[in-house]
Order: C-alpha cells, then structure tokens, then sequence
C-alpha cells in the first residue's frame, strides 16, 4: 500500500503496545498522569499568557518571525498551542494522543522548521510551563511530581518528534534515490542507443569499422582456442566514384546496401560483416580457409551481387591466419587490404591488356 494511504502510525508503525513500551522506558505511570492532571485548572487560567509570552519570545526572533510569515499563520499558530498544552495536562495519552504529536512534527518538518529551532521552541515552552506550575503549586511534593511528569512526557513527545523528521528525511532520501535510478536508466538507455547507432551502420546495417579490431580480436582468440584457421576478406566496388557522378549518390546508396545484404546473406551465424568505410568493407570468416573462403563465400557474392546489380563489380583480397601461425589483427587487415588492391589493379591490367578486344580499341591512334 502507498504511504499515502496509510496513517502516520502505520507509516511508523506505533502501536499501543509500542506506546506502553515507550512510557515504560521513560518510568511515565499513573502517578505522573494524575501530577499533570492536577495542574489542568492552573494551566487553563494562565493559558492565554503562556500562549501570547511564548509568541513574543518566538517572533522576536527574525528567523522564526520569517517562517512564520503573516498574521493569520501566527493565530492558526497560537490555536495549535493552545491545543497542546491541554494535551499535555488532559491526562490521556494514547494513539490519538500520539499521532497527534507525530503530525506536529511532520507540519514543522514539511515549513522547515529546522531540529534546532524546534528544540529551542520546546525548552521555551517548558520554561514557561514550570514558571507557571511553581508559582500555582505551594505543595513541594506536588509541584515536584507535576515537574516531574512534565519532563517525561515532553521526552515523550521530543522522541516522537524526532523520529517523524527522520521518517520524513528517509523518505525524502528515497525519493531523490528513485529519481536519480531513473534518471541514471534514461541515460544508460541513450548511452546504449547511441552505442548501437555507432556500432550499427546506418545505411547498410552492418557494424561500423569502429567495432572491426573488436570482432577480428575476438575471432582471433575463439581461433586460437579450438585451433582453426580464420580468413579476413576485404571488399571494394569497382569504379564507386564513376557510378556516383554517372548515376546519381542514390544510387550509390543502393550499390552499398545492396553489397552489405549480400555479404550479411552469404556469410554465417558466426561470421562478422563490417562497413569499412565509404565503398569498403571487411569479412571475418570463422574457420574457414583461404581457398573455402574464395569458393564459399567470395564466388557466391559475385553471383548474387550480378543478379542484384548488374553491371556492377567488385575486388576483393582474402588473407587466411592459423591454425599452425596465427597473425596480429593488424597484420591481418593490411594483408587483406593489399592483396584486395592487387586484384583490382589485375582486372585493370586485364581490361587494358593487347589481348583485350576493348584495350586495342582504347589504344588505337
């Protein structure tokens, strides 16, 4: 149940048997409520004094005079006195009694009043109170047993005080707690968004060359362990730049994600497909060897990408690592970069070559 709906003794969880307990500790018995109830008709006639010296004692202070603020909260103020004090001489302290002075404490708390000012308002009432109870009482024995249960029950009340700032503290602190947790989830869901953002590509889906070193590390060492061979494919489109000016940045935008299905299509649960940058991008293949990798995987994603993409082609340079020797993770990369330069510089060679019907056209004067 929310503590909205519970009483401020449930919320603290008082009940009689705890008030008993409380009394006992502080040895409060009948003789201390028939002291204090001898004393109600002294107090009711020199109620109205005591009432109007304690406010001109309080408001003479500014930082009081401050919280208290106008004329009608000083009277709602003087009421609420009043009212105490008659509490504390009527002889009845039960759980109404004591729920009573939990909400005392938790209506200071709630203006800010702070414990000090609290506790000094308390030592200001008890002093006109005894003033008011020695000068009443002749009996010695009398005016010493009302003194008495006077101090017991003002610790009675202090206590109860004390512990609803406390439970209102506590709460306070809970609720900054709940706050800062949420808060601290809202960020973790955007700091682990924008990661996805900057681990995912946005155009073609695959991971971004950021998170490259990461995987080949990783499959490197999976590698090592079960003692396999691992190969690394670099990709590049042929030609990307002419595509672009001949046929619009759109299309280019096609050629990369289309390129970037085919190589996710090809490749297996355990593979890794990264866009390297612009039209580049790299293949972990998970044990697989060179000659695997060129026949499984590099010969099938010419195919599918003809059919897709017509016309359009691509280089790409095939390094393997294990499982006798196992290659650094940048070793591995420029090793595939290069060999993938050398197959497109061949097809180059090969398009311009005398052998080539094409290339003797293009070299003929």
């Amino acid at each position: 149940m929310h503590s909205s709906l519970k009483t401020l003794l449930e919320q603290m969880r008082i009940t009689e048997i705890d008030i008993g307990s409380r009394k006992h500790l502080l040895e409060f018995d009948q003789d201390d409520v028939d002291a204090l109830l001898l004393c109600r008709p002294l107090v009711d006639e020199k109620l109205d004094d005591i009432v109007d010296t304690f406010y001109g004692i309080q408001t003479s202070n500014l930082e009081i005079a401050a919280l208290i603020g106008d004329a009608d909260t000083l009277d709602r103020l003087q009421s609420a006195q009043r009212r105490y004090i008659l509490d504390l001489f009527a002889g009845v302290y039960d759980l109404e009694y004591t729920n009573n002075r939990l909400r005392i404490g938790l209506v200071h708390k709630r203006i800010g009043v702070e414990l000090k000012l609290y506790l000094s308002a308390v030592y200001l009432l008890r002093r006109l109170l005894v003033s008011s109870i020695i000068d009443a009482l002749e009996d010695s024995e009398q005016r010493a047993a009302a003194l008495t249960a006077l101090d017991k029950l003002i610790y009675f009340d202090v206590t109860l005080v004390f512990e609803t700032y406390i439970q209102s503290m506590l709460s306070e602190i809970e609720a900054v707690k709940n706050r800062t947790e949420k808060y601290a989830r809202a960020l973790e869901e955007t700091v682990a968004m924008r990661n996805g953002q900057l681990r995912t590509d946005a155009l073609t889906g695959l991971t971004t060359r950021r998170y490259l070193h990461e995987g080949l590390q990783r499959a490197l060492h999976a590698a090592q362990r079960r003692n396999e061979p691992l190969s690394l494919i670099f990709v590049d489109v042929d030609n990307f730049k002419e595509l672009n000016d001949l046929r619009g940045h759109a299309y280019g935008d096609r050629v990369l994600c289309d390129l970037g299905r085919v190589l996710m299509e090809t490749a297996r649960g355990e593979d890794t497909c990264v866009r390297y940058g612009g039209d580049e991008f790299c293949v972990v293949l998970a044990n697989s060897t060179e000659e695997q990798s060129r026949t499984s995987f590099c010969e099938r994603v010419r195919l599918l990408l003809a059919e897709r993409l017509p016309g359009v082609s691509i280089s790409m340079g095939i390094v393997q690592t294990g499982p006798e020797h196992y290659e650094s993770a940048d070793v591995l990369l420029k090793s595939a970069d290069r060999r993938m330069y050398l197959d497109k510089t061949d097809k180059k060679k090969a398009a311009t070559s005398p052998a080539n019907g094409s290339g003797r056209a293009k070299s003929a004067p």
